[in-house]
């Protein structure tokens, strides 16, 4: 047969668009073309391939015309995720294996040069794509990459560690040895998940700080944003640190939302499964790097903390346009990247917990003198623009410990302790609304917030004094909703708003 065709799968955005390669053999001038909007890197496979082949004893059909096309023609492919589909594809042209028992099998794998299988990033993202779409397929892909597609739920994967391991299986009936597995070779991989193993940072190693241990547990038990301000060596890093080990379990869907994302940008590992993201990015980042785009569109810090943390430290120092393009995500929890010849859709379903100095130098409002003049500590404040701070649910002060205080404390209440209050009033609202409580949005809250006479009362007196806006006011309420399920509460009393009010405090140069 000189025309042969093989399935792949290309990754755009979490999607995993089908490719089929076609490979045609012909008489002519010898010379091998690769067509179909393939990146430099898919480009570069020509080389690989052939001395792939040549290396591993096979034979590269040098006297002939090959054209490969990726298939269709408009979708992007990059990565060396195509080497091993190409390969297959040229062998099965020349008639060196069976191409019709290809049939209900699908390839991915970059090759060196000696033929060994190295691992593409995607895997995972790509077996849930699969599975999401109820596409039965046989996956083979190599060591590190099948692994991963096997966590997926009834996932059919098989790992081939040399190109000669998958040639042995479609060889020719006529041809074919005994096919024999062997350890090392081709293997068909259990689809399971490995036992989850998560470890945190304790809350313990935090001495005082009570309100802001506080604020931790109400964050996690409610899902809320969280910006912590204080004096530089408060505890604030150490706190927002172990605010992943106060959230829930991630349940089966969560963690392979998040492993798919990880595997997708190639930061995936198994000795994290299950485990909820903490992403801290460096505040020199950019717009992109925390959002996500380039072309083809890859994910951001935002997307790479779905269903996890981030924690963004010395939150003023980001620049402008990075912390604005964190306003609709917050709000929506994914982020679409369009481009002019496609849209890319990422999942950003991440608590915020943002980090910040009161002033330039640290000190306004602590022990310490404070160095800035009034007008530095606006210009510095007044990089965090109001819709930003709208969105963020709890403004906590964390002040600086005296020495004496911080030798002679106490280790504080351990992480455990305080993760399964939260998981328990996190099941409240479950089993009330279906969500948690920063997800409620518009009737939602009024209908579920139960609030008692009082505590209306209350709130539209600070809501007016304040001058709120109707987002701080709809989140005083969730967060009073949330501090109510950890009192085990049906209704929201007026301690409960109280105490939420307190949370929306400005920064302490507005005081």
């Amino acid at each position: 047969m000189s025309l042969c065709l093989v399935q792949s799968r290309a990754l755009v955005g979490l999607e995993a668009a089908a490719v089929t390669v076609e490979v045609h053999l012909a008489n002519g001038l010898p010379n091998f073309t690769l067509v179909g909007l393939a990146e430099t890197e898919v480009k570069e496979a020509r080389e690989r391939v052939r001395s792939a082949l040549l290396n591993s004893g096979l034979e590269f059909p040098h006297n002939k015309r090959i054209t490969v096309n990726l298939a269709p023609a408009d979708l992007p492919k990059d990565s060396g995720r195509f080497d091993l589909p190409i390969a297959i594809g040229v062998l099965a042209a020349s008639g060196q294996i069976d191409g019709a028992r290809l049939a209900g099998h699908e390839f991915a794998g970059e090759l060196s040069l000696s033929g060994e299988l190295r691992p593409v990033r995607g895997a995972l993202a790509t077996s849930l794509a699969l599975h999401a779409g109820g596409v039965v397929a046989r996956l083979v892909l190599p060591p590190g990459s099948a692994e991963e597609a096997a966590l997926v739920p009834d996932a059919h994967v098989i790992r081939a560690r040399h190109l000669l391991d998958v040639v042995r299986h479609f060889t020719p009936a006529s041809d074919a040895a005994p096919v024999v597995e062997e350890p090392g070779g081709w293997t068909r991989l259990a689809a399971s998940a490995p036992p989850v193993s998560a470890c945190y940072p304790d809350l313990a190693d935090v001495k005082g700080q009570a309100g802001a241990r506080r604020a931790l547990e109400i964050a996690a038990a409610g899902g809320h944003s969280l910006l912590l301000v204080g004096p530089p060596g408060a505890g604030k890093s150490m706190l927002a640190q172990r605010f992943a080990g106060l959230l829930p379990p991630m349940t089966v869907p969560e963690a392979l939302e998040s492993a798919a994302v990880a595997s997708l940008a190639g930061r995936f590992d198994l000795q994290h499964w299950s485990q909820r993201p903490t992403e801290s990015p460096h505040h020199s980042a950019s717009a992109v790097a925390l959002v996500g785009g380039g072309s083809p569109p890859r994910p951001g810090e935002i997307s790479l903390a779905h269903h996890g943390v981030l924690f963004l430290d010395e939150l003023p120092e980001f620049p402008r346009a990075a912390l604005e393009a964190l306003r609709e995500p917050l709000e929506t929890g994914r982020i679409t990247i369009a481009r002019a010849a496609r849209r890319s859709e990422f999942p950003a379903c991440f608590q915020l917990v943002a980090a910040m100095n009161p002033c330039p130098c640290g000190w306004l409002g602590s022990a310490r003198a404070c160095r800035c003049s009034p007008e530095q500590v606006a210009r510095y404040q007044g990089r965090l623009s109001g819709p930003l701070l709208d969105r963020i649910d709890l403004h906590v002060e964390v002040p600086a410990l005296a020495s004496g205080e911080l030798l002679d404390a106490p280790a504080g209440e351990a992480s455990a302790p305080v993760r399964s209050r939260c998981v328990a009033a996190r099941e409240r609202a479950l089993r009330r609304q279906g969500k948690a409580n920063h997800a409620l949005q518009g009737a939602e809250i009024d209908e579920h917030a139960g609030l008692a006479r009082k505590a209306s009362e209350f709130l539209r007196n600070a809501s007016a004094r304040l001058a709120w806006s109707a987002r701080s006011t709809h989140r005083v309420l969730k967060v009073a909703r949330t501090i109510a399920d950890l009192a085990a509460s049906g209704g929201v009393e007026l301690v409960h708003v109280a105490e939420a009010v307190q949370y929306r405090r400005v920064l302490p140069a507005g005081l």
